[in-house]
């Protein structure tokens, strides 16, 4: 094990035995951000619900580790597990309208966890809250505490999630596509804000996006996926200067640049599709997801 959290051979399948994922490694070492990357379907998203505890219904595990804080969390109970998570993971989700309970005021909603699983009082997770609230460039955080999510902007919204994540100060932060729901200004802006609160509190943070641009800010490392399988695990310079595997150049290439606003976009080939399926066995796993 090299990292805060370690993933060994992880297999996720559906009640028919079709694996979502297949034998998929990698490392989140601590203080660090791990990028994972892959098209729309590819299983990303299903990492960090393994992680997490949060599979859909009757989406299992049935095969791997996940060693998290030095412990295996498959070793566990279910009841185990989940307090073991509680206490050291968080999400940041990439919806902030629907990841926040409309009919809820954004006080409590951040509070909940820090009073029901961490036992802490009302007041101190109160003046918690409002500290997180500051650190994330809320302004009137008292206001905002009160406030239902409707009356709050999508990029007021995403900073609350991003507070409540690191609320409890977690060793290990999971981020689901953050920016996906918010325009290319508040993107940036979010985007610096993972990164400050990530470095100020020293949290493992494994940052799922199908955006190569986007890893290409935040991330020391990279695993890329394919229709479940990791097929490439880096770091950020070697990969950006000397991809290995044929997927992970077929997608650099296809990554529009500004220096060449005219060039002719290009796409991953048939070729290097085929190949993929040839090398996973699995033709069609992408339609299963």
């Amino acid at each position: 094990m090299n990292g805060y959290l370690t993933v060994k051979n992880l297999s996720v399948s559906l009640p028919n035995g079709v694996r979502i994922l297949r034998n998929v490694s990698l490392d989140v070492a601590a203080g660090q951000v791990h990028g994972l990357v892959g098209e729309s379907g590819a299983g990303k998203s299903m990492i960090g619900k393994a992680v997490l505890g949060t599979l859909p219904h009757k989406i299992e595990i049935t095969g791997g580790e996940i060693w998290m804080d030095g412990v295996d969390l498959l070793k566990l109970t279910p009841k185990e597990r989940r307090k073991k998570i509680g206490a050291i993971a968080a999400l940041i989700p990439q919806d902030p309208l629907t990841a926040l309970n409309p009919s809820k005021r954004i006080g409590p909603q951040i509070t909940s966890r820090l009073v029901e699983i961490l036992g802490w009082s009302q007041q101190n997770a109160t003046a918690r809250a409002i500290e997180l609230l500051e650190q994330v460039h809320i302004p009137d955080p008292a206001r905002v505490m009160r406030s239902y999510p409707h009356e709050l902007s999508g990029g007021m919204r995403q900073r609350i999630l991003i507070a409540s994540a690191f609320a409890a100060e977690p060793k290990l932060i999971i981020a689901d596509e953050p920016t996906t729901a918010l325009d290319v200004t508040v993107q940036k802006q979010i985007l610096k804000l993972i990164a400050h609160m990530q470095a100020r509190h020293g949290t493992a943070l494994l940052f799922v996006t199908h955006d190569l641009g986007v890893v290409s800010k935040v991330c020391d490392t990279l695993s890329v996926l394919y229709a479940g399988k990791i097929i490439e695990n880096a770091n950020m310079r070697r990969f950006f200067t000397r991809p290995i595997h044929p997927y992970s150049r077929a997608l650099l290439a296809a990554t529009p640049t500004y220096t060449n606003p005219d060039s002719l976009l290009t796409s991953v080939s048939d070729e290097i599709v085929e190949g993929l399926a040839n090398e996973i066995h699995y033709h069609d796993i992408r339609n299963t997801l």
